[in-house]
């Protein structure tokens, strides 16, 4: 075989394993960043909604990704604690 040809598939065969290695950790950071924008914004919608009775969860970086790790729940979580902390 000709060294350019096996230069070829090795180079392939690098690319495959770099791309295997790196990519599932670039799948879970874009996912949790999906997630807590869909969080940043169930926050405002909570905002929104509770501006009516004086009811205010602070937007900011941890709430959205508690929001964005735990869903629901996490929304939830938050609204139970500041009526509990007040």
């Amino acid at each position: 075989m000709d060294t350019n040809v096996i230069t070829f598939l090795a180079c392939i065969c690098f690319l495959f394993l770099f791309g295997k290695i790196f990519i599932v950790p670039i799948k879970k950071i874009a996912k949790l960043i999906i997630n807590s924008l869909v969080g940043a914004v169930v926050i405002w919608i909570i905002n929104l909604i509770g501006a009516g009775i004086n009811f205010h969860i602070g937007l900011n970086f941890f709430t959205s990704i508690l929001i964005g790790l735990l869903g629901l729940p996490g929304a939830m979580c938050l609204i139970i604690i500041k009526l509990l902390v007040g």
